[in-house]
This record gives C-alpha cells, structure tokens and sequence, in this order.
C-alpha cells in the first residue's frame, strides 16, 4: 500500500552563530512530529538546514578574519552537530550556498523580473541589520525594530521591489477562508490587523550595499534579498524548477508539494504567513497547507540574550539530563500559543521528578516483579474486573488524546497524556500490591494479570514515546523484550492486542540516574563564575586565557581508528577513517613521520569533533586528533575500553 507523503520542514538556522535552546527547540518539535507521522504510516520528508548568506553574515567573516564562505562552512556544521546529537532524524539538510540552491532562486529573481513583479527602485526608509528587514515610519517603535528591539537606521540605496500591493487582497481573503493556514490564532490575527489590513507594501528585495549573497543575473551589483534567498529553500530542496508549471514538475516535488506544515518561531512567522505566499502565487504555486509560529523560550521570565549571560545550549544540557533529558523538557514545557520558560534549576529538577521517578521508577519495578516472581516471563491475563478494568480502561484514551495533541502540534499535551498514564501506572502498583499477592497462592493469575498490565501500559508508552525520547524509548523496547511499536496496537483494547504472554524481559537497568540538583548547580555556579573571572582577567603575552564557556565550545571526542593510510604527495600527512560510533570521520594528520599506518590502526583516540572541515594537499579532513611534542609527536592514545563517541572534558 503506498504511502500518503507528509512534508513537514523548520526554518533554516540563520549561519551566523551557535543556536541556543529556543532555536533548538524548534528543531526537536518538528523532529517529534516527524517521527509521529512516520508511526502512523505517512511516508514524511523532513527538511531543515541554514540560510547562509546576508549582511550580517558578511559583517560577523569580516569580524572573525574569514571569507564568508569559510565562515558559514564553520557554523553550518555547528548546527547540524547540535541537530545530529539531539537525535533530529532530518531527510534533507539543505544549505542555501547550494550550488543547485542559488541557481533555482536566481532563475526565480529573472521571472519575476520579466512578469512585473519585480521593479527597480530607490529604497529610502528604515532598516534593521540584524533582522535584515526594511520598515516604515508606521512600523518602528521608538526608532527601533518591531521584530527584534535593535536599533534603526536611515538607508536608501538603488533596489528591486516586489509587487505586494498586487498580491494582498487576494491573500487577506485566502487567509480569512482557511481556518487553521496561520497558527496559532493570535499570529494570524497579528499578521492582518498589523500588516495587510493597513496596506501592505512593496517590498524590497535587493540589495547593492554588501556583496555576500546571490547575485541578479541580470543586473550583478545587486544581490537578492535575504527573505527570498532563504525562504525558497522550502521549494528548492524537494527540486523545484522555475521552468515549469506546477503541473511539469517532477513526480517527487508534486507529490510533497503543498508543504503540510512549516514549523517556525513567532518571530518571523510575517515572512513566511506574508511574504512566502505572495511569492509562491506570483510562481503559481499552491499555498504550504499550515504555518505554525511557534513561542519562545523564555530564561525564567526574561528573554534569552548573550548580553544578559541567560543562554542555555542543548549540548551543554545534555551533558546533565542526556540528550532524551533535554527533549524531553523542551517538548513538555513549551506550550502551544504562549511563550516557555526554562532555567537550570527547572530542567534538573523535572529530570529527576518525571523521567528518574515516575518513568524509569516504573520501568524498574514493573521487569524487577516480573523476574522475581515470574522468571522475567511476561505472564498471561485472566478476565480484568475491579481495579485491573479500570486501570485498563484508561489506555486507548490516552492514546486516543495523545494522537489528537500530535495531529494539531500540541506537542506539551501529548507529553502530557502519556505521563498521565505513567502516574495513573504507578498508583496502580500502589493500589494492586503486587508483593502481598505473591504471598497468597490462590492470587497467582490476579498477580499475572497485574503485571500483564503494567508492562502493557509501559509498552503502549514507549509507542507514544519514541517520537518524542526516541533512544529511551528503544531500550524500553529492548528490556520488554518485544518490538511492537505500530500505534495501530496503543489504539487497540488490551484485551485484543499487546505484549505477548511467555515475552521475555532482558535483565532491567535504570533508563535515567538521578542527579544531585544541588552538586549539578553549584557546578554549573562555578564554572560561570570561572568564565567571568577568565574575561575579566588580563591576557597575558602569547596564547589568550579563556573562559570555560570557550574551552566547552571545543567539543573533544574519543574514537577509535580504522584505517590509515599516505596521503598522495605528502611526505607528512596521513588520511585516518575514524569511527565515533555514531558516525565516521576522515581526519588528515601530519603525523606520518612518527607513526606507520598499520601501527594506528585499532587505536583509540580523542579529536576536536566541530572543527571546520578544511583541505590538505585535496584531501579533506573533518576533525583534528590530540597529540603532544613538536619535534617528536605523540598521539594520545586511550585504553581499549573506552566508549566511543564519548565527550571529553
């Protein structure tokens, strides 16, 4: 049976530094629905990437002494490693310095020139440099940015506008007679009362004061506005082709065209509910099926800033809560419409109170009955009456109100409904005691059918939990002993599906450790109160002292090498292939004056994990291994039963 395509994408980064866990967060909601659909039998394309060009972006490589290119290299690969470490199963990272990209988006500017939709201009008004966005004297505030607070400057400057005028009316009625285009209800009501109702304006779409970007083709000074560089990544990366119609375009892009939603922060939800379809209608394009501005997480009540020293990035939280400790909080804590709030001490201690107690706890105690008085044999039920019914009964609801929050991308309340069949567990094992009817031999099929329950209810959970804590939900698969994970079966009355009695648990483990909340602050109070000390201190002559929020930006891995071997015209460098265990990477190393090949081979290392790739003697290598000495290098080479991939500190 062929499967319905499910498009679903998030905003591209922006390249121009490391994402926090606000931007994080939008990555992890949209990889949770993604996989969510996938259980529920829909063939989904998930893309997201970065948008790399800009003046910013032009303005932070001059500042760092690199061509732009370089330094988007640098910072794409940043975001992609913080995606890839907290499990963001994407099918498609795109970047929109693509040669396929800039390409598509040039043909596009040449299209609109030549239909009028495009005209040249003089911009003269206010522009705000880091939302690289153009705003009337109506829309500042106070001579600063609407969007972001900074403050605005005057500019004019030669440009091409685009036809807004032409295009708003017929939007305005599309958005009024499509209840659920623009979500939630308050961004829609934002969009039409602050920018299309009053009249919207033309919009510039080209810029002649800095050069990082796609060039006009036909008219080279100027390049294309960063809005509608980046906001046809949605288009492009499913192979759109502005030489066609609609109906010309590939079997893949019409199949997934409509996009069945782009996930976005609020912050930008103008460009994409306003400007995206006036662009895609100028294109004769069908409208994305559902925009969704998702809110902010907020630092307790204040908003995140690096001035204000209030960011938090989800790989420094991993190394407290994991990666499945992170998602887990950022999904359950970030409401649908109104704004999150996160600090340390919050995320320490919903780790400890929902996935160690009442999560794991149950895990444990359930497999840790079933090997005690049953061998680790799943046993079979007997007919459920009393507590036992009652308990039952409360599994196809919460799945039911779990599938009903996925669909409508209320990710906290799916959260929500599966930790409230974990508690409604636990008070179970409260209520059935399962220890007191082990004593009694007459009790032997009530004390089966309790535990049938339980490891029931914990399989049903996992079902629901692995789009949302993907890898703990595979080693709840992995100690049930059983593999099934279709959501047709947490839909189904238990009575007609589930674990099958004689399924053998594995030997239980706990799926969370508990954190010492107060040894974990006073940590994380000393290591910020060491990087203030370190900024503040005076820089001694040679190498700069730094902070450990620098040092932490440097992320050390162990691995292990496969193979090695002379690099071709290259009397010093070696092309190593080494195995991180989530991934391989091929390193280059001017070490093959002190090491032969088949002597590394086997070796487990440590190297600098988020080093921009770079090229040596053509070879390019994505990482760099630690070594000691100069005249005599000494690779560090670690015991044979360290784990791979592990983080060094």
């Amino acid at each position: 049976m062929k499967k319905t395509p499910y498009y679903i994408t998030t905003a591209i980064a922006y390249a121009s530094a490391k994402p926090h866990i606000g931007n994080t967060y939008e990555a992890i909601m949209t990889d949770a629905v993604a996989r969510y659909r996938r259980a529920r039998g829909f063939d989904v394309y998930f893309c997201t990437g970065t948008d790399e060009h800009g003046q910013k972006i032009q303005n932070y490589a001059e500042k760092a002494g690199k061509a732009p290119q370089e330094y988007v290299d640098g910072v794409s690969s940043v975001i992609r490693g913080i995606w890839d470490r907290m499990n963001v199963s994407y099918d498609r990272f795109i970047r929109t310095t693509e040669e396929v990209h800039e390409k598509t988006v040039a043909k596009i500017f040449e299209r609109f020139l030549r239909s009028g939709d495009i005209y040249k201009g003089y911009y003269e008004g206010w522009y705000c440099n880091p939302c690289e966005s153009f705003f009337t004297d109506s829309q500042a505030v106070d001579g600063k940015c609407p969007d972001c607070g900074a403050p605005l400057r005057k500019a004019r400057e030669e440009a091409y506008f685009f036809n807004m005028k032409k295009y708003a009316p017929g939007l305005i009625e599309y958005i009024n007679t499509h209840p659920g285009f623009v979500e939630p209800e308050a961004r829609k009501n934002e969009m039409l009362n602050n920018f299309l109702l009053p009249g919207l304006q033309d919009l510039c779409v080209s810029r002649t004061s800095f050069s990082w970007g796609i060039k006009v083709p036909s008219d080279p000074k100027h390049v294309v506005y960063v809005w509608l560089d980046a906001l046809t990544n949605y288009i492009t990366a499913i192979g759109y082709d502005p030489d066609r119609t609609y109906e010309e375009q590939s079997d893949f892009f019409r199949a997934h065209w409509p996009c069945d939603v782009h996930v976005i922060g609020k912050d930008i939800i103008r460009f994409h509910s306003i400007y995206w379809p006036i662009f895609l209608t100028a294109l004769g394009l069908p409208l994305p099926k559902k925009i969704y501005g998702h809110p902010w997480f907020n630092f307790g009540t204040d908003k995140m800033s690096k001035s204000k020293g209030n960011v938090i990035y989800a790989d420094r939280l991993s190394d407290f809560v994991g990666v499945d400790g992170v998602r887990y909080y950022a999904l359950s804590e970030m409401p649908y419409s109104s704004d999150g709030s996160i600090t340390w001490e919050s995320v320490l201690a919903k780790y400890n109170s929902d996935l160690v107690n009442i999560l794991g706890n149950l895990v444990k105690r359930t497999l840790d009955m079933t090997a005690k008085y049953f061998d680790r044999t799943v046993p079979a039920p007997s007919a459920s009456e009393g507590v036992c019914a009652e308990f039952a009964a409360c599994f196809v609801p919460a799945a039911e109100k779990y599938a009903a929050a996925m669909d409508s991308l209320h990710v906290a309340d799916a959260t929500d409904a599966v930790f409230s069949l974990l508690r409604r567990a636990n008070k179970f094992i409260d209520e059935t005691e399962p220890w007191k009817l082990a004593k009694d031999p007459d009790a032997k099929d009530a004390l089966g059918t309790v535990l049938w329950l339980l490891e029931e209810a914990i399989r049903r959970s996992a079902v629901m939990l692995e789009p949302l804590i993907p890898a703990s939900a595979d080693e709840m698969f992995r100690q049930l002993g059983t593999d099934l994970r279709s959501f047709d079966s947490v839909l189904a009355e238990p009575s007609g599906c589930g674990i099958a009695p004689g399924t053998v648990n594995e030997k239980s483990s706990a799926l969370f450790l508990r954190i010492d909340e107060k040894a974990a602050l006073d940590r994380i109070a000393a290591e910020a109160e060491a990087a203030k000390a370190a900024a503040e201190a005076v820089k001694p002559e040679g190498l700069a002292v730094i902070g450990i929020d620098d040092f932490m930006k440097v992320e050390l891995r162990t691995a292990r090498i496969i193979s090695a071997e002379p690099v071709p015209k290259s009397k010093k460098l070696l092309r190593i292939e080494a195995d991180l265990g989530y991934e391989k990477r091929q390193i280059v190393s001017g070490i093959a004056n002190f090491y032969r090949p088949e002597e590394l081979v086997g070796k487990k290392i440590v190297i600098v994990a988020n080093l921009a790739p770079a090229k040596l003697c053509g070879v390019e290598s994505r990482g760099m291994l630690l070594a000691s000495g100069e005249e005599k290098v000494r690779v560090i080479f670690l015991a044979d039963d360290t784990p791979l991939g592990e983080r060094v500190r």
